[in-house]
């Protein structure tokens, strides 16, 4: 069996016996089971640039990272990764802030990363890159000598050809795309939107559904929806902590339901508009006066980017007002919590809520979504209620599915999910449920490595050299 190479923007902590994601979860699990190498940015920022990465061994499993200066975090980080791409590929180009320093710092720490890595490869490993941050990976990779099987995951929508055309450098992106083994998309709309662009500009020849052809090289672009450990998510929902405990006995006396929102905090995750839709709700049915309560999770990210700290101040502004307007004494209709919460409560808080806001207005895939599912009692579940626009629509489909941008709209699908009877919702859970422990974590894991390894064996640089010789 190769060894696995995960690449990504940030190492994950493989002392803590659970991770805060999908990702780091699968690949934590995959790299302790097989051994491997876990690549990445260490988190911190230096007057120098670095020449050499650090080495840590934890079990069989090698965390090899490095530091990048504070000049390169301004242009590649806060920069082009989350000034440029991802509100272009969110679909907000009145959000892109485009400097072509970002872009050359970019193209500058992706070559750094290669340069780093290079020498801890072996031959005959299998690389896996992950997300936005590191689109030139491979193509660095490979101006360096190094010819591993590589495979490159996207966990954010990938935009139409007219949106991504708003950059200056689509071409050059798409181009570096192209230098992977393996492109993985979150939904069937993703891989559309970039065999089009292939399409267009005349990039690649396709050779069938899931395959193109470019010069010799063939490489395959699929759709591979993450998922999570439904079972494991259950199990931690069912061990019920005190304080979420006696808030739910407290509710259940006074009659009042709970609905739930939990998201970083981040312009894509529609939040104002869900804050204006329960207020909405709230105005058309009276009658759920003191009988409801929204509490929304919102904990901070990416504070260096001005874009957050505008919604954040929204945010506060929207909650002010609608408890103003709405609350009594012995009543506050929205809590709204902006610090990170632990996994195990906000598993608790799923399952004793009977409506699961996930409304973003673009969004890769969203696990939330998947959680929220994996949470629930299915003797008595509560409500999903999911944006079309959430990568996990194309899944989820018995989920109460609604247009974001549609305030009225919201508001009516929550008071539906409020009242629905309960054969309705055991109906869709059952589905729902089966659907989730089907795509689970492991079911994405596998099949992305599946393809990555299919050829067998690699081409090894000294196959190449000794050919052009």
């Amino acid at each position: 069996m190769s060894r696995l190479v995960v690449v990504s923007n940030r190492v994950a902590d493989l002392r803590k016996s659970s991770q805060s994601g999908g990702l780091a979860v699968g690949l934590a699990d995959a790299l302790r089971e097989r051994g491997g190498v876990w690549f990445g940015w260490d988190g911190e920022t230096v007057a120098t640039r670095p020449t050499e990465a650090k080495v840590d061994e934890i079990g069989n499993v090698r965390m090899i990272s490095m530091p990048i200066r504070q000049e390169d975090y301004n242009d590649y980080y806060i920069g082009y990764a989350n000034s440029v791409l991802w509100p272009l590929f969110h679909y907000r180009l009145d959000l892109v802030s485009f400097r072509p320093a970002f872009f050359e710092g970019y193209m500058r720490v992706n070559l750094q990363f290669a340069s780093l890595l290079a020498p801890h490869l072996a031959d005959d490993d299998i690389v896996w890159v992950h997300d936005y941050h590191l689109i030139p990976l491979a193509q660095a990779l490979r101006n360096l000598g190094c010819r591993q099987r590589t495979g490159f995951f996207l966990h954010i929508p990938f935009p139409p050809l007219d949106l991504l055309a708003a950059t200056p450098n689509h071409r050059e992106l798409v181009e570096a795309l192209m230098q992977y083994d393996v492109i993985g998309f979150q939904t069937s709309t993703d891989v559309a939107n970039f065999r089009h662009y292939l399409d267009e500009w005349g990039m690649a020849e396709s050779v069938d559904e899931d395959t193109v052809r470019v010069d010799r090289r063939l490489i395959t672009i699929r759709r591979y929806p993450i998922g999570v450990d439904a079972d494991a998510f259950r199990e931690m929902a069912e061990q019920t902590p005190d304080d979420v405990r006696i808030d739910s006995q407290r509710r259940e006396v006074l009659g009042r339901k709970q609905i739930i929102g939990v998201d970083r905090l981040d312009y894509s995750k529609g939040l104002p508009d869900r804050f204006r839709a329960f207020s909405r709700l709230l105005s058309l049915h009276p009658e759920l006066e003191k009988k409801v309560t929204f509490l929304q999770v919102a904990p901070p990210t990416r504070e260096d980017v001005n874009a957050y700290s505008d919604i954040r101040e929204e945010l506060e502004g929207l909650t002010g007002s609608i408890n103003g307007r709405f609350s009594d004494f012995n009543w506050t209709p929205l809590r709204y919590i902006h610090r990170p919460v632990a996994r195990e409560t906000l598993a608790s808080l799923f399952r004793a809520s009977r409506v699961g806001l996930v409304t973003p207005l673009r969004d890769g895939m969203n696990l939330v979504a998947k959680e929220f599912v994996a949470a629930q009692d299915d003797e008595n579940p509560g409500v999903l209620v999911l944006s079309q626009f959430a990568g996990a629509a194309e899944e989820l489909r018995e989920a109460l599915i609604v247009n974001p941008y549609d305030i009225d709209g919201m508001a009516e699908a929550i008071n539906r999910a409020l009242y629905m009877d309960l054969d309705e919702r055991k109906d869709r859970q059952k589905a729902l449920r089966a659907r989730v422990s089907e795509q689970n974590a492991q079911t994405w894991l596998e099949s992305f490595l599946r393809d990555l390894e299919r050829p067998g064996k690699p081409v090894l640089v000294r196959d190449i050299d000794a050919s052009a010789a």
